[in-house]
């Protein structure tokens, strides 16, 4: 078994009223070298907060933490750790990151799949 570290991917439509709907998660395993995100958007819910929210935007925010997750950009050159802390960094953005959490795993990316299909879908 080895350690993993997870925080869900979360959309804030509008930053003031606080609302969110979680649309990814990051997860990290240091004894595995794992450090991957999965996102999946729910578009109806988003609208039912914000009927003007900036969908491509949005799409570009996650594909721009699943490349950093892969290496690519200026946080390509730091560990996946240091990648991990700085995604999970809090932020007062249209896409933010809940609380991470730690748990037990033999298999990362199947649990990865697991928690966005029990915290996302």
């Amino acid at each position: 078994m080895s350690t993993f570290e997870y925080a869900v991917l979360r959309a804030v439509p509008q930053v003031q009223r606080g609302e969110l709907v979680n649309v990814g998660v990051v997860l990290y395993c240091q004894d595995r070298d794992f450090l991957r995100a999965l996102t999946h958007v729910d578009e109806a819910r988003l609208r039912m907060l914000d009927g003007a929210i900036d969908l491509d935007a949005l799409a570009e925010a996650l594909q721009a933490v699943c490349r950093t997750c892969e290496g690519d950009g200026p946080a390509g050159a730091t560990s996946l750790g240091q990648r991990f802390r700085w995604l999970t960094a809090p932020r007062s953005t249209v896409l933010q990151t809940g609380q991470v959490h730690a748990g037990l795993t033999d298999d990362p990316a199947a649990e990865l799949e697991r928690l966005v299909e029990q915290l996302v879908r």
